[in-house]
This record gives C-alpha cells, sequence and structure tokens, in this order.
C-alpha cells in the first residue's frame, strides 16, 4: 500500500509540471499572436510663414546687346594694319584698322595747291579790280570792262571756296585711312586680315557688341498688358534675370524701359525689353534667361517650403500637425512660388505645423512624433529671400 501510494504522488507531479508547461506555451503564443506595438512615426516639422511677397509673371527672355556695330570702311584700299586682337576689350575712338593712306595723302597734297593757286588767283582779281574802282568815276574804263574786273574777283571767291571743300575732302578721305572702334565694347573675330582690298561701305571689316549694360528681350502676353502697362506708368516696373544655371538667389534687377507699341499677330504677345548691369559680363548675348517681372506686392501671405506639399487625384494636400500631435490631411490651394517656397492661398493658417519629411509613414488622423529640432524652426528660407527673388510659378 505505501507504494501504491508514492506511485499516485508520481503521477499527480507530473500532470501539474505538465499543465505548468502548457500554460506557459499558450501564454507564449498569445504573446506572439499580438505582436509589438508600433510607436507612432518621426516627421519634421516647420510653421508655415507670413510676409509680404511679389506677384510677378514668370517669362522666357534672351539677352541681346546694349549696342551692336559693324565695322565697314569709307574709302578703298588695302590693309596694312591691324590693332586689335580678337575677343578683345576695345574702347571707343581706339584704332583698329590702317587702309594704305598714301593714295589719300597725295590727294590731300594736290587738294592744297590747288587752294593755293585759287586764292593767288583771288588776290590778283582783287587788286586789278580795285584799281578799275579808282578810275571809273573818271570815266577812264567803261562800264562793261568794270563789271568784268569785278565778275572776275567773284569766280575767284568761289573757285577758292571749291578748292577749300575738296581739300576738306581730301583730308576726310585720309582721315577714313584709320579705323577706329566707334563704342566701347567687345570685338568678335576679324572678318578680313592685313594684305585684304577693301570696298567702302560693303566689306565688313569687324563687328563689336557692348556687354555693359545688357538687353533681356522678352514677351508678355496681351492678357497680361493692361497690369503692366499701370506699372509702366508708375515708374515702378522691374524685372528679376538670371540664367537657367544660376542659384535661385542669383537674379539681377533690371529697370523695364520698354514696350513695343504693338501685340504680334498670330502669337498675341507683346514684346519688352529689360536693362541690365553688367559689369563683370555675367550675361552674354543670345543666351537664353529666366525673366520675372514684379507686378504687385501681395501683403501679409502664408509660405510654407515647397516640399511640404503633396499631389493626389484631388490636387495638392499638406499634413498639418495638431496641437495633440494628430495629422491631419489638408487639402490646400498654391499660389506663385517664392524661391523655395510657395504662397498658400487656402488651407493653411500662419503658424500652423506643416509636415515637411515624413509623410510616407504618416496615417491621416493618426498620431506622429515632431522632431524637436524641427518644430521652433521657421521654414527654409522664409524671410527675406522670396521678395528678393521670387522662383518659378507653380
Amino acid at each position: 500500500m505505501p507504494r501504491t501510494n508514492r506511485f499516485l504522488r508520481e503521477v499527480e507531479l507530473a500532470l501539474a509540471v505538465a499543465v505548468l508547461v502548457t500554460t506557459a506555451a499558450c501564454s507564449r503564443n498569445n504573446v506572439h499572436a499580438a505582436g509589438p506595438t508600433m510607436p507612432p512615426p518621426l516627421v519634421t516639422a516647420v510653421p508655415a510663414s507670413t510676409q509680404d511677397v511679389p506677384r510677378y509673371l514668370d517669362e522666357i527672355g534672351r539677352n541681346a546687346a546694349f549696342e551692336a556695330v559693324t565695322v565697314t570702311p569709307q574709302v578703298s584700299g588695302r590693309i596694312v594694319e591691324r590693332h586689335f586682337q580678337d575677343g578683345e576689350n576695345l574702347t571707343r575712338g581706339q584704332l583698329l584698322f590702317v587702309i594704305d593712306p598714301r593714295p589719300y595723302k597725295a590727294q590731300v597734297d594736290s587738294a592744297q595747291a590747288a587752294l593755293a593757286q585759287a586764292r593767288a588767283a583771288l588776290d590778283l582779281a582783287k587788286i586789278q579790280f580795285v584799281r578799275d574802282q579808282e578810275v571809273i568815276g573818271e570815266k577812264a574804263i567803261s562800264q562793261q570792262d568794270y563789271d568784268t574786273k569785278k565778275n572776275a574777283v567773284d569766280v575767284d571767291q568761289a573757285q577758292v571756296e571749291a578748292a577749300q571743300a575738296a581739300l576738306e575732302t581730301a583730308k576726310i578721305n585720309l582721315d577714313y585711312c584709320y579705323i577706329h572702334s566707334p563704342i566701347d565694347g567687345r570685338a568678335g573675330a576679324r572678318l578680313v586680315d592685313v594684305g585684304n582690298v577693301v570696298q567702302p561701305n560693303t566689306t565688313s571689316l569687324l563687328s563689336i557688341q557692348r556687354l555693359d549694360p545688357i538687353y533681356a528681350n522678352f514677351t508678355i502676353t496681351e492678357g497680361d498688358l493692361p497690369a503692366v502697362q499701370r506699372q509702366m506708368s508708375s515708374g515702378l516696373l522691374k524685372a528679376a534675370v538670371r540664367l537657367p544655371s544660376d542659384a535661385e538667389n542669383g537674379t539681377r534687377s533690371g529697370r523695364v524701359e520698354f514696350l513695343d507699341n504693338a501685340v504680334q499677330n498670330g502669337t498675341g504677345t507683346v514684346n519688352l525689353r529689360a536693362t541690365i548691369s553688367n559689369s563683370d559680363h555675367h550675361f552674354w548675348p543670345g543666351q537664353f534667361v529666366d525673366v520675372k517681372l514684379v507686378l504687385s506686392t501681395e501683403k501679409g501671405a502664408v509660405l510654407i517650403p515647397n516640399q511640404a506639399t503633396q499631389i493626389s487625384q484631388r490636387g495638392p494636400f499638406v499634413y498639418v500637425v495638431k496641437s495633440d500631435d494628430t495629422a491631419e490631411l489638408r487639402p490646400v490651394k498654391l499660389g506663385q512660388r517664392q524661391g523655395d517656397q510657395v504662397v498658400v492661398t487656402e488651407g493653411v493658417a500662419p503658424n500652423e505645423r506643416v509636415v515637411l519629411a515624413g509623410q510616407m509613414l504618416i496615417r491621416p488622423g493618426g498620431k506622429v512624433r515632431v522632431d524637436g529640432s524641427s518644430t521652433s524652426a521657421p521654414a527654409s528660407n522664409a524671410s527675406g529671400k522670396a521678395t528678393q527673388n521670387p522662383g518659378g510659378q507653380s
């Protein structure tokens, strides 16, 4: 009997251990089935800012030289000297070419001799006329002889004047042998070399273009013409011009002083021109440029970083972090871009936090964790840059 009792106790103990093992295994399985709780996604958020921003037209333009001259000779002859290098920056009055001056120097000498001869003939005619004037009252000569002598003085005077004109023409032609730059500008490639014979007003010698200041030519639609005319009449029309390769803050301000007098047939556009300082030759004739034509200033516009905006089938939207750290999907209406930012005309209020990074992990209405270093920082480029450098249109 004692052996039987010991056996029963051993069986009971084994069953108790089996129950404990089974219970522990079930608990572990339940834990694995439930899974760990995921923390809210970490996002970067910045407050929407407000500032005055420009309203502008975004156009494509092309640079053109402020002055462009094609140098041509005024007299014929052989080129004997060249005094510049291709691509050189020239100054007004700088000597460029010399045409063989010897034939024209000979013409000057001949004209000077002819003038001296005409003056001598005039002096003799005057002396003879003075003598006749003294005796005409005494009837020593006839009236006809007197008139003839007087006419001879007039004819010789005309001969002197003609000789003076011929001498002046000869001197001008001699001066034309020395060809100078008519403007400050940059020389292109020479079109003739020393030894070539050139003809007046037909042979092109060189092209010169003035690069400072420089023009930016562009067009606007006829629908924008009234607003542009209003700004021009007040003298406030400015254009911000930059190369496509320049940074957003690399624009240069230009004065818009030319508005064409007609709308172009077929295109419905009007030509305008801005004048830009270009002392460092940053712009070059023929280059395409981005032109922002500033029309007015929008007061107190709401700005958010452009990268905070998302696009869906229903249009643009942003995620706004509410005071309880939940993310709300907010449809928005966007205005013009201002550098790295964009104007929000509807959907976001000033100082509301918009998600800048981490949007892919957000569940609308769900909790988020905001990076503490981002909430107090203003949106990038939120101060000043938008007003000074408007970016592309959204």
